[in-house]
């Protein structure tokens, strides 16, 4: 399980990630990567969770795992796995860092190996992409 402080809940948090952030397809996963949070007032109004804009508790992930994955036992098998996969992987993203997962068709099928996998290729290709820019 993720800590509370390490997830994206609001849909406004992530529109302003999959908006802004860059992107890194997969074969079972799409990648959408925000390195600076926005201030709370642009990813939707107040901020309701008790730490200002600048306070950056730790880089925060969310997960979008919409029907065509499967029916709601693999849906939530597959974001128990992609939880799971990103908590080993937060600690390579920058503290002020949002990560959105959003799970192809294909991840259905996938075990957990596939879906580690390619989670991590697609950070290595974000964060390569950080340090060129």
């Amino acid at each position: 399980m993720l800590p509370a402080q390490a997830r994206l809940r609001r849909r406004p948090e992530f529109t302003a990630v999959v908006r802004s952030g860059r992107r890194a397809g997969r074969p079972t996963m799409v990648l959408h990567y925000l390195p600076v949070r926005p201030p709370a007032s642009a990813a939707g109004g107040p901020d309701v969770s008790g730490d200002g804009p600048a306070a950056a508790s730790g880089p925060r992930a969310g997960f979008v795992v919409g029907r065509a994955v499967g029916n709601s036992v693999v849906r939530h098998r597959v974001t128990r796995r992609l939880r799971a996969a990103v908590r080993e992987e937060l600690s390579r993203l920058p503290a002020t860092a949002d990560l959105v997962v959003r799970a192809r068709p294909e991840a259905g099928t996938a075990d957990s190996a596939v879906l580690r996998r390619d989670l991590a290729a697609g950070l290595d290709r974000l964060l390569r992409e950080r340090t060129r820019s």
